[in-house]
């Protein structure tokens, strides 16, 4: 079921970098700078994650139904990123989110809808940890814009610029990421900065896109330092973005921190139950995290968990880039409350197991209840989950899989149903689609560096080898990068 408890945090290791200069942003300097003053020491600790057991395998014949909320975050990738390349050693335990690993990526999957704002794909294939066991691939897809289709949209960022936001990857690096996000907004779309620090100020009221100068101005004259009244923060971004409101236009804060708010609500508990209650106001949120030696994960994962939001982690410039400018479009929700439910016949399906999307579960009742929150989906964006199943033996006709799916339009309450039938064709691993091979692989890798007990038989080479037989696009290098991640974990 879905809980909301507040899991015991971790510690692990970060340096901070030199403080950025008021006022300044130089793309070029940034990034020298940052890149040049990287390591690790293990005097520098206090970030926090949220612990999780991993999903088990469920008796089809005790709960043959199971039911989850989708989940568009791609933090934990970035994140575990920077411990593999950056400091050289696996990330601590409840950093790595399997679901979030898996879609990071854009994996481009085909979108063939014309009545529903997402569109569904899947595949069922030989389990290449488990010879004895299958992997069902369910892949949704947000419909793409056409050219010019973007709407209007209304924006605040709510950048924290207290004491513990002065390093150049944490201020600096937002910095470099907003104005980014300047050079993609239209004319016809509104851009307002608030700042919290001890206090929630106004950095630039709500500004026509036709002045992205004076955008980039504010942006680059901030300057940290105080501590953080991160609540109240929300409350006047909120009520900004309420006043600009656009019916039927992109309504959306954007908060940039490490996390650690300190003054007014702070537990990640009073932090929820603020975010919920601006939930039914239409804005959407997106979290960016920040930062080394504080930055407290779990609250920004689960703000984003209950705000119809997405939560993204920002390590270095080329994140940056991909997040405001490559993919730019999830800034965009096109399908919101979206949740899954399968079904599984316990007379062909002994067990089965999600592979990730522990803090999404929900109740099967949940499924129909159209007040239960679920995850939204960005426009163009992929969205994967695995499920690896225990066949029972059997004859004749292969499995066959009746997969249920409900989102809500924008504008609506009550949700729509969609469903997808997904057969086993009898492929083994190496007959399975380039989708099933890469995102197989990176639930692999996942399991190896959590050293969960399902890993089974796969080992980094193994991974490496499944990767090599794929051949997806990869237009930004993002898929190749991977290989290398997997290629440094080996090592560590």
């Amino acid at each position: 079921m879905k809980t909301r408890k507040i899991l015991m945090p971790l510690l692990s290791v970060l340096l901070l970098t030199n403080c950025s200069q008021e006022g300044e942003y130089d793309d070029d300097s940034y990034s020298n700078a940052y890149y040049g003053s990287v390591g690790y020491n293990e005097n520098y600790s206090g970030d926090t994650y949220n612990q999780f057991q991993e999903n088990q395998f469920v008796s089809t014949s005790q709960e043959p139904v199971s039911t989850f909320s989708i989940d568009a975050d791609g933090a934990s990738y970035s994140n575990v990123r920077r411990f593999i390349l950056q400091e050289n050693r696996l990330p601590d335990a409840g950093a790595l989110r399997t679901e979030e690993m898996i879609n990071y990526f854009d994996l481009d999957y085909p979108f063939n809808e014309t009545n529903h704002p997402i569109s569904l794909n899947g595949e069922v294939s030989d389990c290449p940890w488990n010879d004895t066991n299958k992997v069902v691939r369910i892949g949704i897809k947000g419909r793409p814009f056409a050219d010019g289709e973007r709407p209007a949209s209304n924006i605040v960022f709510l950048i924290d610029v207290s004491g513990s936001m002065s390093s150049n990857d944490k201020l600096g690096l937002l910095k470099t990421g907003f104005n980014y996000f300047v050079d993609q907004i239209n004319n016809e779309d509104r851009i307002a900065i608030v700042t919290y620090a001890g206090s929630a100020g106004v950095a630039l009221p709500s500004t026509s896109g036709d002045q992205k100068q004076t955008i980039k101005n504010a942006i680059n004259q901030l300057g940290a330092g105080g501590s953080t009244a991160g609540a109240q923060g929300i409350i006047t971004a909120y009520e900004i973005a309420q006043q600009h409101f656009i019916e039927g236009g992109n309504n959306r804060v954007i908060v940039g921190s490490d996390g650690d708010f300190n003054v007014g609500p702070s537990s990640q508990e009073e932090l929820i139950d603020l975010i919920e209650a601006k939930r039914e106001s239409g804005i959407y949120l997106t979290i960016l995290g920040v930062g080394r030696g504080n930055l407290r994960d779990g609250n920004m994962e689960q703000m984003a968990n209950h705000g119809n939001g997405t939560y993204e982690y920002l390590d270095n410039v080329d994140q940056a880039k991909k997040v405001f400018d490559y993919e730019f479009n999830k800034f965009y929700t096109v399908a919101k409350d979206v949740k899954v439910q399968v079904e599984f016949n316990p007379q062909v399906v002994g067990a089965y197991r999600l592979i990730g999307y522990e803090n999404r579960i929900l109740n099967q009742e949940d499924f129909e209840d159209d007040s239960e929150d679920a995850g939204e989906i960005g426009a163009g964006q992929s969205i994967t989950a695995l499920y690896e199943i225990v066949p029972r033996v059997y004859s004749g006709n292969h499995l066959a899989f009746s997969i249920d799916f409900r989102y809500k339009l924008l504008n609506e309450d009550s949700s729509t149903p969609m469903s997808l039938q997904v057969y086993d064709q009898g492929n083994n691993f190496e007959q399975a689609s380039d989708f099933m091979k890469f995102t197989s692989s990176v639930a692999a890798f996942s399991m190896l560096v959590n050293n969960s007990q399902f890993k089974g038989s796969a080992t980094y080479d193994g991974v490496i080898n499944w990767l090599n037989s794929q051949n997806l696009p990869d237009p930004n290098g993002h898929l190749a990068e991977f290989k290398t991640i997997v290629q440094k974990a080996k090592q560590l």
